[in-house]
């Protein structure tokens, strides 16, 4: 097909700030994950699909699942939606414990 650009499992982006490799990133409505670190202005390439381990807010429990959700402000995915942007669902369920902060989320693709 001759319109074929890429199959858009990852796409490149300018970072508007310092990324560490690993890191969510938000850029308007696409959430992917960093495959590598990049400083201000350079360009990062974000995954945008796959199931990766993220940071999460403590003290909630996840089910398998549910919808989650990116807490810009605080860097980390939440089951909360008010304020937050959508970026897939939980693959994992967590109990929910203080000490719980990383969840397993399955990313919806980039466009929320």
């Amino acid at each position: 097909m001759k319109n074929f650009i890429a199959n858009g499992e990852t796409i490149n982006i300018t970072a508007a700030a310092a990324i560490a490799s690993g890191q969510g990133v938000l850029v308007g409505s696409i959430f992917g994950v960093a495959e590598g670190a990049a400083a201000t202005g350079d360009t990062a390439v974000i995954r945008l699909v796959g199931v990766f381990s993220l940071p999460k807010a403590p003290s909630q429990a996840w089910t398998v699942g549910q919808t989650i959700y990116w807490d810009a402000a605080n860097s980390r995915t939440t089951n909360v939606l008010t304020g937050n942007t959508r970026i897939g669902i939980a693959t994992q369920a967590v109990a929910g414990g203080a000490g719980d902060t990383t969840g397993i989320v399955r990313l919806n693709g980039g466009a929320t």
